[in-house]
């Protein structure tokens, strides 16, 4: 089968619309039609090689899109079937069995292989080059093959368009709070970087809670943003003393929960600074950088904690709908974050989420879907 796709030939190279051939499913897989995908961070990461990865590939993973082909060992989907894409995980493993399928025993080698775990490949150029695959999803495509368990189902009134990024960045921003931080009612939440992750923290932030909201940033038209989606207070840190503006907000007490999104090492320290006494403090950027600390100083005398959170430590099938039925409710308004771009543009969507002109760049793959309702891209 032809279909096209966003490749990535080498380590900072841009992205090249090229044809590719899509391989035969296995039983546990299907071919879906993506619709659409949100551009993450993580895809800026392995492109630009801050996160290794095997090249020529296929990033993308927040696709939505309609199930095409369904293979024989696969039950509750079927073909029409609209649907959002997140990670793969085995299913069987102590993690996946107890809830916790971001923590699978299998996990990077089912995601970041760029392989099948046989070593197989799902796509391929004219001359037969095996191009690799992401997260067992690879949604900068016009069709994909992907694991019955990244799979989503949408209810078919949904518009796709939009619920990509519920697959990743959202997900990760609304499970670090729900599963990684459990705040308390009425407590305090330093949110550092307002991107897509930083904002979905701040909007569960507040369905959860949380009376004081704090959205630290260098983008003052962020931080408006992150105002309007619930912060209670915001603080600019290029023109802002971040300690003395935390003091004066927190009474001198710190906060009792940070998250970063930002991955650098000086803003991660930061984050752990602010805390109060038994504060949580929860760094999930990908990145390359280090984090270096005196563990009885930063975090034992004062009983703080660092935590780990992979994707939310959600479980997608679970974690998406509840996030549809939120932003139903107007309490998940991530559409506000949203530009739409086509296809061919990704490049240039990239580019604008680099530079904090877009937060949540979301690609147009099959334009024909909903004609009736016409987008206005990269608005």
């Amino acid at each position: 089968m032809k279909i096209t796709a966003a490749v990535v030939n080498g380590i900072n190279e841009d992205y090249q619309i090229e044809e590719l051939t899509l391989g035969e499913i296995y039983p546990d897989e299907v071919i879906v039609k993506i619709v659409a995908t949100g551009i993450c961070h993580s895809d800026e990461a392995l492109r630009i090689g801050d996160a290794a990865f095997p090249m020529p590939s296929v990033l993308g993973h927040e696709g939505a899109g309609i199930i095409e082909k369904v293979g024989n060992a696969v039950k509750n989907f079927e073909v029409g079937d609209q649907v959002v894409m997140a990670y793969n995980y085995c299913g069987t493993c102590p993690s996946c069995r107890t809830g916790h399928p971001s923590s699978c025993n299998q996990w990077t080698a089912l995601n970041f292989a760029g392989t099948r775990q046989d070593g197989s490949h799902t796509f391929f150029k004219e001359d037969g080059t095996p191009v690799s695959n992401f997260f067992t999803q690879s949604s900068f495509a016009t069709y994909t093959i992907t694991n019955a368990n990244n799979l989503i189902k949408i209810d078919a009134e949904e518009d796709l368009r939009l619920f990509g990024p519920l697959g990743c960045g959202l997900l990760t921003g609304f499970g670090t709070v729900v599963n990684g931080l459990k705040p308390k009612t009425s407590s305090a939440i330093a949110v550092f970087g307002t991107g897509a992750v930083g904002l979905g923290v701040l909007m569960t932030a507040k369905i959860e809670g949380c009376s004081t909201i704090i959205a630290i940033d260098i983008h003052d038209s962020r931080l408006e943003i992150a105002r309007e989606l619930g912060a209670t207070h915001t603080i600019n840190s290029r023109t802002e003393n971040l300690a003395d503006r935390i003091a004066e907000i927190r009474g001198g007490l710190g906060v009792d929960y940070s998250v970063d999104t930002t991955g650098i090492s000086a803003v991660m320290k930061s984050s752990i600074e602010v805390l109060g006494i038994g504060g949580i403090a929860a760094p999930v950027a990908v990145t390359p950088n280090s984090l270096e600390f005196n563990t009885f100083t930063d975090l034992v005398i004062s009983n703080r904690k660092l935590i780990g959170v992979l994707m939310g430590d959600a479980v997608p099938q679970i974690a998406v709908p509840q996030l549809i039925q939120y932003n139903k409710e107007g309490k998940f308004p991530f559409e506000k974050l949203v530009k739409f771009y086509k296809f061919n543009e990704i490049n240039q969507a990239a580019a604008d989420s680099n530079s904090g002109k877009t937060i949540k760049p979301i690609l147009i793959i099959d334009e024909s879907y909903r004609k009736d309702q016409p987008l206005v891209y990269n608005n």
